[in-house]
């Protein structure tokens, strides 16, 4: 599978924000851990304000799942590694066979 056809994990941060920047090793782990099933992208609000009103953000930082060019699931503030999980769960895993 080629990185372009991978869902994709938006990560919307500012380096003004504190709890996005706490959560940065937390979205380093999971791109590492993920990268043949899930691309990772970071995406500075301060920077890429178009973006971030394209996605709707409205609290940094805040994560969009990305599947098909839809948007699936978003998080918004400071989540922690179960939520996150939680969500890739429910979008990326195939259910288990009956």
């Amino acid at each position: 599978m080629s990185q372009d056809s991978l869902p994709l994990l938006v990560f919307f941060t500012s380096h003004r924000s504190g709890p996005a920047r706490r959560m940065e090793s937390l979205l380093a782990h999971i791109a590492r851990r993920e990268r043949y099933t899930l691309a990772v992208k970071r995406v500075d609000v301060d920077e890429r304000p178009d973006l971030a009103e394209r996605f709707r953000v409205a609290e940094v930082p805040a994560l969009a799942l990305v599947k098909e060019k839809r948007v699936v699931a978003t998080l918004e503030g400071r989540a922690t590694a179960p939520k996150i999980e939680s969500m890739l769960d429910v979008h990326m895993r195939e259910p288990a066979p009956a």
